[in-house]
């Protein structure tokens, strides 16, 4: 399939054509594209894309959050929309439109390291996508394409809490004070640009919980996910 075809259903899938294509093909350029292609012409990836676009899309968020619940404190509004925006969200709303499959990777990004499904990617894509969006047709247009996606997880983050994986674990063990909760980094692999942390979770000395992610905080939140599923608090299917 044609970089050109895949833009053509990745258009129709999010119901919004571009007059301006380059905006679009920006966004999906990820680094490793731009690295193997600069000889090509290609200057940049969609890290600035993604940028701009995680301010338009906490902007949107805040604002639909504000009108959607008039009599909550800020408290309240910054938790949610932290749940809202955070990358599991993000990576959730890239998956439904299968936006890793439009992406443009380098050979060896997406071959050997399965950038194309990466949480991290993806959900970086998205952000540039919503930038492209802006950048080709207004806020109004950004707002009609993020909205469905924001309603949609806000009831499951009302049902699952707006509190992460570690602040629900810290709550949950100072319950009884003489218990010690503790995170111990047990792995680092990967080259320094692609590093994979690998985290342990302990309450005493009895392990709880592994994570692995491409950051210390999310490898940390992975065991968190993990040490509340065996506690019984999280059920395996929750994001």
């Amino acid at each position: 399939m044609s970089a050109e075809k895949s833009f053509e259903l990745l258009e129709k899938e999010i119901d919004y054509i571009f007059t301006n294509k380059s905006f679009l093909t920006l966004a999906l350029t990820h680094s490793s594209y731009c690295n193997e292609n600069r000889k090509k012409g290609v200057t940049e990836s969609n890290e600035r894309s993604e940028f701009l676009g995680d301010s338009i899309l906490s902007v949107i968020t805040a604002e639909f959050l504000f009108h959607r619940f008039p009599d909550v404190d800020e408290g309240f509004l910054t938790r949610t929309r932290a749940a809202l925006v955070c990358e599991d969200s993000l990576a959730a709303f890239a998956n439904k439109i299968s936006l890793g499959d439009y992406m443009l990777f380098g050979k060896g990004e997406s071959a050997s390291t399965g950038g194309r499904h990466r949480k991290s990617t993806v959900a970086d894509a998205f952000e540039a996508l919503i930038a492209a969006i802006y950048l080709d047709g207004g806020m109004e247009n950004a707002k009609k394409f993020v909205l469905p996606f924001i309603s949609s997880m806000l009831e499951t983050v009302i049902k699952v809490g707006t509190e992460d994986y570690k602040s629900r674990l810290q709550r949950i063990v100072q319950q009884t004070p003489e218990e010690v909760l503790s995170y111990t980094l047990v792995s680092e692999d990967g080259p320094p640009h692609d590093r994979v942390f690998g985290y342990e979770v302990y309450l005493n000395s009895n392990l709880l919980g592994r994570g692995k992610g491409r950051s210390k905080r999310e490898a940390e939140q992975a065991a968190a996910r993990e040490a509340l599923i065996l506690l019984g608090e999280l059920d395996e299917t929750a994001p």
